[in-house]
């Protein structure tokens, strides 16, 4: 039997092009390419999978999680970009930060919107690696619709979907972008199903780096449980400043974020003991949904890799996700190995649907 989970893809995901990234100053190969995300449609494909496009959503979902003036600037940068001349002059032709506004800038006032064009990267941007093309905006928007049409799926009965979304969200925050995601596509998820039948909500993120942008958007909710296993920040892994075991949640959301974090280079049985809390906990919590940030960056043989996971353990990670019997709705996060990327996804996605038969 092929794999039966509907998948949701748009072919828009190709808009995205980054032209590479800059990492210590130095424009590098983007790891975030369209073929690897063509990869996993023949993967899928080859699995059996009925894949249909989405449906449009408007601007409301996203207005639910993003801030409203970070959305517009989103729809803007490239546009705003090329009409500054920096195309030409100095010859960049994506939106890249040169400036910051850290809130030691301002003591920790709001940061002004500053009169250069070529400055407002700075006030939404986390690292210089994320870069804006033509058809960024485009794409990330898609991806935010592909990840509410299979929610929608699974409100309407599904026991789960799975989102195919080009570029990830996770990284994504409030008014923040970064580590190649501009739109948090499981966060406005999460949100949409809070806001169609769910009373709580899950959010379980797999991805090898910690998802700081879920985190922060949830912080403080009690009804938004957040929980990540990711390569330790306090080792060196990026995003560097979150996804430390200590944080919690804060106010009224204490208490209902967890992280685990583990050493670079931590293998199946570090990792399965990590997934395993995780799901104990979320089974604490009671969601009436689940939402799985489904990176599969942490394979040992992606090249991006910061853990050393294999097949094996993602079965089981499915295994124990599906336990928690609850409507359950995958996110594509990373994964940049093209061939490992679908082999993982559809694996893990079989077995959870086994489990389920069972």
């Amino acid at each position: 039997m092929g794999l039966g989970i509907p998948v949701v893809w748009d072919e828009r995901h190709w808009l995205h092009r980054p032209d590479g990234e800059i990492w210590a100053g130095v424009r590098v190969p983007s790891a975030d390419t369209p073929d690897r995300i063509t990869n996993l449609r023949h993967a899928l494909e080859a699995a059996g999978a009925g894949l249909q496009g989405p449906s449009e959503h408007g601007d409301a979902p996203l207005e639910r999680v993003h801030d409203p003036e970070y959305l517009r600037f989103l729809a803007e940068a490239y546009d705003e970009w090329v009409a500054a001349g920096l195309v030409e002059d100095p010859g960049q032709n994506r939106v890249v930060p040169y400036v910051f506004a850290l809130p030691q800038v301002t003591s920790g006032r709001p940061a002004p919107v500053p009169a250069a064009g070529w400055a407002r990267a700075g006030r939404y941007a986390f690292d210089t690696m994320t870069l804006i093309g033509p058809g960024t905006h485009a794409a990330a928007r898609a991806a935010v619709d592909v990840a509410l049409s299979a929610a929608d799926l699974v409100l309407d009965g599904h026991r789960a979907a799975y989102a195919a979304c080009r570029p990830p969200g996770h990284h994504a925050g409030e008014a923040l972008y970064g580590g190649g995601c501009f739109l948090n596509n499981a966060a406005i998820a999460a949100q949409w199903m809070r806001d169609h039948q769910a009373r709580t909500v899950a959010v379980v993120d797999l991805d090898g780096r910690h998802g700081n942008g879920t985190q922060e958007i949830f912080y403080e909710r009690p009804d938004v449980y957040v929980a990540s296993v990711h390569a330790d920040p306090g080792q060196g892994c990026f995003p560097h400043f979150t996804g430390f075991y200590h944080e919690r949640g804060a106010g009224p959301g204490e208490g209902f974020n967890r992280n685990i974090a583990l050493p670079p280079g931590a293998g199946d049985p570090q990792w399965v003991d990590a997934v395993t809390a995780i799901v104990r906990e979320v089974r604490s919590f009671g969601p009436d949904t689940l939402v799985v940030s489904l990176g599969v960056d942490t394979a040992v043989e992606d090249p991006e890799n910061p853990l050393a996971v294999t097949g094996a353990a993602f079965t089981e990670a499915a295994r124990l996700l599906e336990s928690l019997d609850v409507p359950t709705l995958f996110v594509q996060e990373g994964g940049f190995d093209p061939l490992a990327l679908g082999r993982h996804t559809v694996g893990l996605l079989m077995a959870f649907e086994d489990a389920t038969a069972r």
